[in-house]
């Protein structure tokens, strides 16, 4: 797995002996407590001193935040007060996670080549699937067996086809369906691109050498996207590059670096990523009037070929962005990362699954462990846990279920659930 790197660094650190204040953070200097209205007849008395309450509460605890966020990452002087040879062998430590790092850089190096190398051998399997999705070879008596019995392992109940003279032929909309029913990728699919990912006949994974110069010698991935000729675009191939940094990250995990697409040669009004709207205007001088066709950005599957750009080095030193607009980019960068990550772990290795809906159920167990936790109040937590604006841990951004009717489904059968799926 991969992670992703922030834009911009945090200074937020967790607490050690450096960093925590000797003094506790004066939380109740210069504030008062909201004192408990008299209970009274009048509602609506009632209610204007809940709120003021309420309001002067919120007052409080936005002041006592502001204090305690001044106080994270502060030396407490606690190593400086250290003898020389106790820091001596603290910067011993020190050398020691560097050998550690180097090693893990090695591991994970490895391990990407094990990859690489398995990979090469289950390309053939992926060869004879495209093989037999597009119909250009039919399945053998042994493969339809296994697949049959493995069937039987699924559900008790599956009932063996008829062995007859039929022909297996081609699976119209594989991939489509496929992709559809993706929990992740069902929100971005729209119906207008769906006539499009009808021509899609194949996806695959390769990985980077880590010495091409178009992807700036970095190691990584490619998903490559095999269209049959169409109505939209000129390209056969689109292709999604992932490239990772160089080292690895401090979870020992490699860090993306960023993303590349294939630019795609739209056809005459056929580009999916734009919304087309005529407006009259009038000539001011003439009153003449005339109709303009303006293009606008709307949401749809191939912006996916369009990744977000990081910001430069030098856009981050000169504040260019706010808080705001970093975050939000940076929410991009992990849904665009994750996606790939989905693709190269999950789609292209278990595609007939997400075809039958067979990995939905898979997906649905992870949802049902969340079930197990319920949301604890901030009243009933008696201050065992900090409040969510000052957390450290960074939570990746999590997908909402698919749209009503469409996610989870075969493109061509929106109400279809997996089990029905799985006797298709």
């Amino acid at each position: 797995m991969s992670s992703t790197v922030p834009i911009a660094g945090s200074n937020i650190t967790a607490p050690t002996p450096q960093n925590t204040p000797l003094n506790h953070a004066p939380i109740a200097t210069g504030l008062s407590r909201p004192t408990v209205p008299d209970i009274t007849e009048d509602k609506e008395e009632d209610n204007d001193d809940d709120e003021d309450a309420a309001a002067l509460h919120a007052q409080a605890l936005a002041m006592v935040q502001g204090k305690l966020a001044g106080l994270i990452g502060r030396s407490s002087g606690y190593l400086e007060s250290l003898p020389v040879e106790v820091k001596l062998s603290v910067e011993g430590l020190k050398g020691i996670q560097v050998k550690y790092q180097e090693l893990q850089n090695q591991y994970k190096r490895e391990c990407l080549e094990l990859d690489k190398k398995y990979l090469a051998l289950q390309k053939p399997l992926y060869e004879r699937r495209e093989a037999i999705i597009n119909g250009s070879e039919k399945p053998t008596p042994e493969e339809i067996a296994a697949g049959e019995q493995q069937s039987q392992k699924d559900d008790e109940d599956y009932t063996p086809l008829a062995k007859d003279d039929k022909v297996p032929s081609a699976i119209p909309e594989f991939w489509l369906t496929a992709l559809r029913n993706h929990i992740g990728l069902a929100e971005i699919i729209t119906e207008r691109d769906e006539a499009a990912l009808k021509h899609l006949i194949d996806i695959r994974l390769s990985y980077l050498n880590g010495d091409e110069k178009e992807y700036e010698n970095k190691p990584g991935f490619k998903i490559t996207f095999v269209f049959s000729p169409n109505e939209f675009f000129e390209n056969e191939i689109l292709e999604k590059s992932y490239l990772y940094q160089d080292e690895v990250g401090y979870s020992g995990d490699f860090v993306y670096y960023k993303a590349i697409g294939t630019e795609i040669k739209w056809k005459e009004d056929k580009d999916l990523t734009k919304e087309y709207e005529i407006k009259k205007q009038r000539n001011k001088n003439t009153n003449r009037t005339r109709l303009v066709r303006k293009a606008r950005p709307t949401e749809s599957f191939f912006n996916f070929f369009n990744p977000p750009i990081p910001p430069s080095e030098e856009d981050l030193e000169s504040g260019k962005y706010d808080e705001d607009e970093l975050d939000d980019m940076e929410e991009k960068f992990q849904v665009d990362y994750q996606i790939g990550e989905d693709l190269k772990e999950k789609i292209i290795p278990r595609a007939i699954d997400y075809f039958t809906g067979k990995a939905l159920e898979y997906e649905a167990m992870d949802e049902d462990e969340d079930d197990d936790y319920d949301d604890i109040d901030d009243e009933d937590d008696d201050g065992q846990f900090d409040d969510d604006s000052e957390s450290e841990v960074e939570l990746a951004p999590r997908r909402r279920g698919p749209p009503k009717g469409r996610g989870g489904a075969p493109a061509n059968a929106a109400n279809v659930n997996p089990e029905e799926c799985k006797q298709q």
